[in-house]
C-alpha cells in the first residue's frame, strides 16, 4: 500500500476557515498524510486553536495523519500549552 501526501498552503487571513473546510475535507478523503504549511502564519488565535482541535478529532477517526510544516516557535509554544502538539506531527 502506498501513501500519498496532500499539502495545504495556509493563508493567515483565512486560517480557521481553511482548517475547518479544506483541511477537514482532505483528512476525510486522504489515506496518507495531510501536510499543513504554516510558513506564512505568524500567530494563531483561540478560533484557530478550536479549529485545530476539531481537525485533530476528525483525524483520530481516519487513517490520515496530519503533519504541520514550518511552524514557528511561538505557535509551537501555544500548541504545547493547549496540549495539541501530541496530536500532530511536525516538519521543519
Amino acid at each position: 500500500m502506498t501513501t500519498n501526501a496532500v499539502c495545504i498552503k495556509l493563508d493567515p487571513e483565512r486560517l480557521a476557515h481553511a482548517l475547518r473546510q479544506e483541511a477537514v475535507e482532505k483528512v476525510n478523503c486522504a489515506e496518507g498524510e495531510v501536510v499543513l504549511d504554516f510558513s506564512s502564519v505568524l500567530r494563531i488565535d483561540p478560533n484557530v486553536i478550536r479549529a485545530m482541535e476539531e481537525l485533530a478529532d476528525v483525524a483520530d477517526a481516519r487513517p490520515a495523519k496530519i503533519v504541520l510544516r514550518a511552524v514557528n516557535t511561538d505557535i509551537y509554544k501555544v500548541l504545547k500549552l493547549v496540549r495539541l502538539t501530541q496530536r500532530f506531527s511536525f516538519l521543519s
